[in-house]
C-alpha cells in the first residue's frame, strides 16, 4: 500500500481503482497516508472517488458482457450468488448503484446491474455518489481519530 502513497494523486486514483475491481485492496489504507502526509483533502476525494467509480464501472461492464464463466473466474462471483443477486436487483433500478460501497456485495451489485442492463448514466451518477459519500465519511473519521 505503501507504494500507491508514493505516487500521491495518481497513485491513490489507482489503488481505488483496483480495490474496486477484482484485486483485494485497501484503498482507505493509501488515503489516510496521503492525508497524513499533508496532500489536499478535495483532491483526495476527487482522486479516490473517480478512481472507485470506474473500478465499479469494470466490474458493471464485465455484467454487461453476460459471461458467467468470466464472473466466476475473474471475480469469484458464484454462479448461483449471481444468480440471487440478480433476482434481488431485479426492479429495483440503477440506485442500487449508490451501494456498490460496500465490500464484497458492493461488486455484486455492480455485476448485476449490468448483468440486467441498467441505464449505465445512472449507475455511473448514483455509484459516484456512494463511493464519494464512502470517502467523505472515512475521511471524517480519520481525522477524528488523528485530530
Amino acid at each position: 500500500m505503501e507504494n500507491f502513497a508514493t505516487y500521491g494523486y495518481f497513485g491513490l486514483f489507482l489503488a481505488s481503482f483496483l480495490a474496486a475491481t477484482i484485486l483485494p485492496l485497501s484503498s482507505e489504507v493509501v488515503l489516510s497516508s496521503l492525508l497524513v502526509a499533508g496532500l489536499d483533502p478535495a483532491g483526495c476525494l476527487f482522486s479516490a472517488a473517480i478512481g472507485n467509480t470506474l473500478g465499479g464501472l469494470t466490474c458493471y461492464w464485465i455484467g454487461l458482457l453476460g459471461k458467467t464463466e468470466w464472473m466466476e473466474k475473474y471475480l469469484k462471483i458464484k454462479y448461483e450468488k449471481m444468480e440471487k443477486v440478480k433476482a434481488w436487483a431485479q426492479g429495483k433500478g440503477s440506485i442500487l448503484a449508490a451501494l456498490t460501497f460496500l465490500p464484497v456485495v458492493g461488486d455484486l451489485i455492480a455485476v448485476a446491474l449490468g448483468f440486467l442492463r441498467s441505464n449505465v448514466w445512472l449507475v455511473l451518477a448514483f455509484m459516484f455518489v456512494g463511493k464519494t459519500i464512502r470517502y467523505i465519511v472515512w475521511m471524517q473519521l480519520h481525522f477524528a481519530v488523528l485530530g
